[in-house]
């Protein structure tokens, strides 16, 4: 006789925390798209503006993606008028980041669809749900390597 547990995929706690991420990553990426935003073009706004990341691989660490991605990232926002790189100071050979004021313009339109993406699902939790939620996720996450090279 097979002593090997049956694994139910509904009933995995794991399961259920993919299935949540999925969703409200699909829900958030309708919106952004209706700006013309990704998902990661979005965190790169956030990076550059609010955190103060001006170099790719601050934008990449933060952002948890690798170089190649963030470099395509810039490309495509820098085509699109939302960024511009240029040589650093006083070390020419680093790459600076900053955003155009069409770039800061997309980013306070986006900030509204996030919020509410955020108030969604967050709302149908208590506050102190919310607290517990954050610090199991990040105990979770500790010790993991950050990069999530298809972010």
């Amino acid at each position: 006789m097979d002593t090997c547990h049956t694994y139910r995929l509904h009933d995995s706690v794991l399961y259920q925390m993919t299935l949540t991420s999925r969703m409200q990553e699909r829900r958030l990426e309708e919106g952004l798209r209706a700006l013309g935003l990704t998902r990661i073009t979005w965190c790169v706004l956030l990076a550059v503006e609010h955190e103060g990341r001006s170099q790719p691989s601050e934008i990449a660490e933060f952002i948890g993606i690798d170089r190649s991605a963030t470099s395509r990232a810039l490309r495509g926002m820098e085509d699109a008028g939302l960024l511009v790189r240029f040589n650093g100071e006083p070390d020419r050979r680093t790459t600076r980041v900053k955003l155009t004021e069409g770039g800061r313009e997309l980013l306070l339109r986006a900030t509204p669809v996030a919020e509410e993406n955020g108030s969604h699902f967050l709302g149908k939790l208590s506050a102190d749900e919310v607290q517990q939620l954050a610090r199991i996720m990040a105990s979770m996450r500790e010790g993991e390597t950050r990069s999530l090279p298809k972010f």
